[in-house]
């Protein structure tokens, strides 16, 4: 019988790609494998180790596949990715569980991995991060009508709060023809949207060909047959062009959707975060996106409690949300991570305080949630079908305002029988929190 392996991939969607690489490796090498960790031989954790809940997270997992393992279970457990690239020996002796501690340069060689643990040895290895593959084969584990593409690895921005660059290395593109042949390949096998990411996608092909060539990209994959829907995640506010914003606006398969990460809008705090911008420059750039793309969606990612911020640069930071009402957005207590320079710097701001400023956020963006979606009522507009919800006895989905995982879902009805994939057109009929309720128009 084959050995059955399963793969538990946590943290974002580029570790995401990672893991689903790894799954076509081994699934090539006649290992069979399976959804469930308990119904496996041996389990694969990709983990994330970004901030404290995700390394939380990844902690949890691993004692629970333990226990598994103590049952006879699961024979093996290999753990691999952020958290382990970027303590190493530290998370060896941590999870003494586990058979096989890696970093990420490592996996492009799990099968390797595997042989060396099925050899009942304990493997410790950690390759070069600058190792980890750019591109490859890879069996999509989303939804089969979307995938990631994922178009350049780790960081050069160094954010004071950041991690990523320790654990990631350098920003490294992925050359166009590869990207573009492995979009050509999802189209091919049914994928219809198509999200772009990488951990600064306006960066990309700065190292390469010496200038972004995100607008150039994002071009050509308009062009290929099948891709109804591209969707651009992480774009840095600075290197947001206007030749950027022009081929979102004139390319009709790229959907008017900008997630742009600017962390806080105060400059001292942003100076000292390493991000770029202040108030005004902010939302002068909000505004003349939303003019020259009309009707865009603009999502942000915001941090409180950053070292430092008084309570007059978050009011102003509140102040600024409610004035630019940003159509999604996230925020987030700062989280302090060793090895970084912010975890080292002067005024911490206790982690009460901090999660308290967040909800508060949260509470304003609920509010614009709801005047967003007011607006929407007796409006029509394309949405995707995700699935069937027999208790609400409809079926939900997301329309191009809303990106995977992290958005809204539009719930519908239906008088014909509707496949998952199936593009419909809806009318809003009524609101649902960040959701939407709607019918399919015959």
């Amino acid at each position: 019988m084959p050995i059955k392996v399963g793969m538990v991939s946590l943290g974002c969607s580029k570790n995401l790609v990672d893991s689903e690489r790894m799954l076509y490796k081994l699934r090539k090498h006649g290992y069979k494998l399976v959804t469930e960790p308990g119904l496996a031989d041996i389990a694969i954790v990709n983990t994330c180790g970004f901030i404290q809940s995700a390394k939380e997270e990844a902690i949890e997992t691993i004692i629970e596949l333990g226990k598994l393992k103590e049952e006879g279970t699961l024979k093996k457990i290999i753990i691999t990715g952020c958290l382990t690239e970027r303590y190493r020996e530290e998370a060896a002796e941590l999870f003494p569980e586990a058979d096989a501690v890696v970093g990420i340069g490592n996996n492009k060689d799990i099968v390797d991995v595997l042989d060396h643990v099925l050899a009942n040895e304990r493997y410790i290895n950690f390759a070069p991060k600058l190792d980890a593959e750019l591109t490859g084969d890879r069996i999509i584990s989303t939804l089969p009508f979307f995938a990631y593409l994922k178009i350049a690895e780790g960081c050069s921005n160094c954010c004071t709060y950041c991690a990523i660059p320790m654990i990631r290395g350098k920003f490294r593109s992925v050359p166009m023809e590869d990207v573009l042949k492995e979009a050509k390949w999802l189209a091919e096998n049914g994928v219809t949207e198509i999200i772009v990411i990488a951990q600064d996608s306006t960066r990309y092909g700065e190292d390469i060909y010496g200038k972004s060539k995100l607008p150039d990209l994002l071009k050509r994959l308009a062009q290929i047959e099948g891709i109804r829907w591209i969707r651009v995640l992480y774009c840095y506010p600075e290197r947001i062009t206007d030749e950027l914003l022009d081929v979102i606006a004139n390319e009709e398969k790229i959907v008017k959707y900008l997630d742009i990460p600017i962390q806080h809008c105060d400059g001292d705090i942003l100076s000292r975060m390493n991000r770029w911008g202040d108030e005004s420059s902010l939302e002068a750039l909000m505004s003349k996106i939303r003019e020259k793309v009309p009707g865009i969606i603009l999502r942000t990612t915001l941090i409180t409690g950053f070292p430092g911020e008084t309570q007059e640069q978050f009011d102003r930071l509140a102040e600024f949300v409610q004035r630019v009402k940003f159509d999604r957005l996230g925020c987030f207590a700062f989280s302090s991570e060793e090895g970084t320079k912010a975890a080292k710097m002067p005024d911490q701001i206790d982690s009460e305080t901090a999660v308290h400023r967040a909800d508060i956020i949260m509470e304003q963006q609920m509010l614009t949630s709801a005047e967003n979606n007011e607006k929407l009522l007796g409006t029509e507009t394309t949405a995707v079908v995700e699935g069937f919800d027999r208790f609400g006895e409809c079926y939900f989905g997301r329309t191009c305002a809303d990106a995977p995982d992290i958005d809204g879902k539009v719930f519908f009805t239906s008088s014909q029988l509707l496949n998952m994939g199936d593009y419909v057109r809806i009318r809003i009929t009524d609101t649902l929190d960040y959701d939407l309720i709607g019918e399919v128009i015959d």
